[in-house]
Formats: structure tokens, C-alpha cells, sequence
């Protein structure tokens, strides 16, 4: 059955180059994960507002390289593209996986329709800087510009204040409430829908 609508990203696009690194301002990098941030992963998912949010905990190094190799993987299977926050400034740049302070991700990918939703988390030792902020911003314009995605969608708990603020922040705009849309350890939440869309 013929589509009516060319797809607006055509598969194999993203594939068929490297994930690239990200420049944020202020000295922070987004980079691809490396197996080496295993470490930091466990010790950041050991947060109590890691785990309400994002649903899951790390037991073990050996789970965390696990997780990373499904991120890395995402990208090639243009799924996902996953990237660490890092301070270039304390090593977040080499290959030990210093510095590590979120992750932010393209999750969901829809080529034909140049579709993905936005998640992220911040460390806790790097919260109140405004880091999460500017690496949705960096993830952010690259899709919407080099990328060629047309939409970016960004869902979070309505009682995640936090979160909420960070899409304000970053110009994703709200545009309703998906009521008990997600099962939480506590029950089900509604959900804050914001989006983003190509100028």
C-alpha cells in the first residue's frame, strides 16, 4: 500500500553516522555513554528522586553496563540516542567516565513523522546549576536543526515540579494533562504533556 506523505526522515539517517558530541554551554559536553560510567549511573540511580521518577534502580556495575550497552545500542538501532552530561572540566571528556553529572535521551524515535520524546535526569551533585537545563537545550536545538526532527515531546508527573520547570525553561510548550497515564511505585500519575516543534 503506497503512503500518500514521504517520510520526513529517512531510515538509515541517523545510523549511517557516529552519535555526535554536543557542545552545552558553560564547559559541559554531551557525549555518548561509555561502559566506564557505569560507576557514576549506580551512584546517581542511588537517589530517592532518581528512582520516583524514572521508575528503576541500579543494583549492581554489572546492571548499569548492562543499561549502557542498550543506550549505545539505541542509536544504531535508530530507537534512541542517549547521551552523558559531563563536566569537561574534571574529566568528563575521557575515557574513565569522570564527571558525570545527567543524562538526556531521544527516546520513542519516529523517523517518517521526525518524532521522539525528551527524558533526562540530573545528578544530585550537580543539581541547582542549571545543567539539566542546558543540555535539554543543547539535545533540543540539534534535533529540531542539524537532526531534522519536526516534534519533541517531554512528559513528566504532574507533581513533578522540577521537571515541569525544566520544560518551561527550555521552551517546550504545555500543551495538556494525560490523566493516569503512568504507573509510579505510589499508584498512577497524571502527566504533563509539553512539546516542542521545528520553526
Amino acid at each position: 500500500m503506497p503512503a500518500l506523505v514521504a517520510p520526513l526522515m529517512a531510515a538509515g539517517c541517523l545510523a549511517a553516522v557516529p552519535q555526535p558530541t554536543l557542545p552545552v554551554e558553560n564547559g559541559l559536553l554531551l557525549r555518548p555513554w561509555l561502559l566506564t560510567d557505569a560507576t557514576a549511573v549506580v551512584k546517581a540511580f542511588e537517589d530517592p528522586d532518581i528512582q520516583r521518577w524514572h521508575l528503576k534502580r541500579a543494583d549492581s556495575e554489572a546492571e548499569a553496563r548492562q543499561w549502557i550497552t542498550r543506550w549505545q545500542q539505541g542509536w544504531q538501532d535508530e530507537a534512541a540516542a542517549h547521551w552523558a552530561v559531563v563536566d569537561i572540566d574534571h574529566g568528563g571528556g575521557n575515557s574513565e567516565g569522570g564527571g558525570v553529572l545527567g543524562r538526556v535521551s531521544l527516546q520513542s524515535v519516529i523517523l517518517a513523522g521526525g518524532q521522539a520524546e525528551i527524558a533526562y535526569w540530573t545528578a544530585p551533585w550537580a543539581r541547582g546549576r542549571g545543567v539539566c537545563s542546558r543540555a535539554v537545550t543543547a539535545v533540543s536545538d540539534w534535533a529540531l536543526g542539524e537532526a531534522g526532527f519536526h516534534r519533541l515531546e517531554l512528559g513528566h508527573s504532574t507533581l513533578n515540579d522540577a521537571s515541569c520547570r525544566v520544560a518551561v525553561r527550555t521552551g517546550f510548550v504545555l500543551e495538556g494533562v494525560r490523566r493516569n497515564a503512568l504507573l509510579h511505585a505510589d499508584g498512577w500519575h497524571d502527566m504533563h504533556l509539553h512539546a516542542r516543534v521545528r520553526a
